[in-house]
């Protein structure tokens, strides 16, 4: 299995578990030294290994590739580029599993050149997709077809909640750490503004599943 965009290592860990051979490929050396010290301290490092590597390097053939919330640090440019990839390493009869954070295909259109709060501040450079956009990114230069799409955006507004409440409840924690009053109270409001989102259905996730259309 290959993993795009490494997080923190628990997906990989948890696809070890099940019986899983993963590559995790990262651009962050924060993300590769913690990620690799939990699947070592979980005793997989047979199993997973992690790199510091773009996606786009990537050699070699995966039975099912995975990438959770990478693809809109991708920007929309370079969506093509992105399913290239996945459509160039996925194995003969292979799938491919993508979590996004999306919105309605017409709030995509009318929001892609502008600036908002969160490019600004928190992910610059992002931009969320919609389903609608990912699969006609997919479809001119590859032969991966969008198969289905689950959406849960209710859960992740309680994910939110709950994130937030458990930040707030370690704010010395976060301050021995180095981070200001101005930082906490912008990180609390970039929780509850992106939970605001998901509870009102402005922006949703989904979990994507797309295969080859094999000749």
């Amino acid at each position: 299995m290959l993993e795009i965009g490494t997080g923190w290592g628990a997906l990989a860990i948890r696809a070890a578990a099940r019986g899983a051979t993963v590559r995790s490929v990262t651009l962050s050396q924060e993300q590769a030294d913690l990620a690799r010290e939990r699947v070592a301290a979980a005793g997989f490092a047979d199993r997973v290994e992690v790199e510091l590597c773009d996606y786009r390097a990537v050699a070699g053939e995966y039975d099912a590739v995975v990438s959770v919330e990478m693809i809109e640090a991708v920007g929309w440019r370079y969506w093509p580029a992105y399913f290239e990839t996945i459509d160039r390493v996925l194995a003969r009869g292979g799938r491919v599993a993508i979590q996004a954070i999306t919105m309605a295909d017409h709030r995509m259109r009318a929001t892609r050149d502008g600036q908002t709060w969160i490019t600004k501040y928190i992910f610059p450079g992002g931009f969320l997709p919609s389903v609608e956009a990912l699969d006609r990114a997919s479809r001119p230069t590859t032969s991966l077809r969008l198969r289905s799409a689950a959406g849960f955006g209710a859960h992740y507004a309680e994910t939110l909640r709950r994130w937030d409440r458990a930040f707030a409840a370690r704010a010395e924690n976060v301050e021995r750490l180095g981070f200001d009053g101005d930082f906490r109270r912008m990180w609390h409001f970039y929780l509850e503004y992106c939970r605001a989102g998901f509870a009102a259905s402005y922006i949703d996730v989904h979990q994507l599943l797309l295969t080859r259309e094999e000749s």
